[in-house]
């Protein structure tokens, strides 16, 4: 039961990922006719020349794309993205017909929270091992691989495609609205992806440090390295204990230092890419 219930909410995940994805692009982006990055891009830019509705054209567009996400990533990645490519596809198809005119009518906004939107879905839909087909799956292909930011190798991607709206505009400030879009989505795609991996790292002065090291390996179930060192000034002998946690465990650490010698000394600092027990795991480069 536990195994079904794990699916039912990977899958709602994704499907939560979608709608929000699809939201960015429909109700902001492309009533004001700005062409975004990757396949949604290319298909609204289709649409735009010849009124071929964009669902269908993503979803053509990206048939090819997922025997390869199968072949490299594997049949689980490649359900996943069929399911995302599907999801997409019928989102797109019945908000196109909805938001026949943009939310906001200023551009510069809609393209902000369209493209803040549009990453949010896509960061949410990669967080559970799926994608939403197109250069998503190019993206998630390579950063298999090496371990490269998923929201750089998408930016590059967009902006070949967000170029080639000049021929059909004209215009260079469609370009940069395009290209603001899609720099806000790797943002958001960056702090989706990243924001779960932000930790923290702790250094703990206090002489009650036997039990402040104790607690935090007991009750967070962390690792702690208690550190001999010399206090300059009075040339006292001085332990200080050294921890990295998970961001959302820092409360944790706070509350057992304070219950336990409230006049001890703390350094705090963020960290990130913490690899190893607990924490990521190593990339494989080439």
């Amino acid at each position: 039961m536990n195994k079904y219930f794990k699916i039912f909410k990977t899958y709602f995940i994704i499907t939560f990922g979608l709608f929000i994805n699809t939201i960015g692009w429909t109700a902001f982006v492309i009533p004001h006719k700005i062409v975004g990055g990757g396949l949604s891009g290319l298909s609204s830019l289709i649409n735009y020349m010849t009124g071929f509705p964009i669902g269908l054209g993503y979803l053509i567009m990206n048939i090819f794309l997922i025997l390869i996400s199968i072949k490299i990533i594997g049949a689980q990645f490649g359900i996943k993205t069929i399911y995302g490519i599907l999801g997409t596809s019928a989102f797109i198809s019945v908000f196109e017909t909805v938001f026949k005119t943009p939310v906001l009518q200023d551009e510069f906004m809609s393209v902000i929270l369209g493209g803040a939107l549009i990453g949010s879905g896509i960061g949410i839909v990669f967080s559970q091992g799926g994608s939403t087909g197109g250069t998503d799956i190019i993206a998630m292909i390579i950063t298999k691989y090496k371990d490269i930011s998923p929201g750089k190798l998408l930016l590059m991607f967009d902006v070949i495609i967000i170029s080639s709206s000049y021929f059909l505009f004209g215009s260079a400030e469609k370009i940069i609205y395009g290209i603001v879009t899609m720099a806000v989505s790797s943002y958001a795609v960056d702090m989706i992806l990243e924001g779960n991996k932000q930790s923290a790292q702790f250094f703990i002065f206090s002489e009650k440090y036997e039990i402040i090291a104790e607690r935090i390996s007991r009750e967070l179930a962390r690792g702690v390295t208690v550190i001999k060192g010399t206090g300059w000034y009075t040339k006292a002998d001085k332990h200080i204990v050294m921890v990295i946690v998970r961001k959302n465990e820092i409360p944790f650490v706070m509350n057992i230092v304070h219950q336990e010698d409230d006049t001890a000394f703390i350094s705090q600092g963020s960290v990130m890419g913490v690899y190893g027990k607990g924490f990521e795991e190593f990339k494989k480069r080439k």
